[in-house]
């Protein structure tokens, strides 16, 4: 057995969105596997609460 640690951080997203969006409209790239939650507009803060609780990973916002 080795000693593997695996971390996470904040995400650049804002660095990949340009190359990467037009690949997740198309359904070339599938997101849902990267989101464990989604919430509507109006429950936004309720999903960044989630997150920094460590109840999701990641939140999906659906208009």
């Amino acid at each position: 057995m080795r000693n593997i640690t695996v971390t996470g951080g904040v995400a650049p997203a804002r660095a990949y969105v340009e190359e990467l969006l037009p690949d997740v409209l198309d359904g070339t790239i599938q997101p849902r596997r990267v989101f464990d939650r989604t919430v509507g507009l109006d429950d936004v803060p309720d999903g960044y609460h989630a997150m920094a609780d460590r109840e999701a990973l990641k939140v999906l916002i659906r208009p």
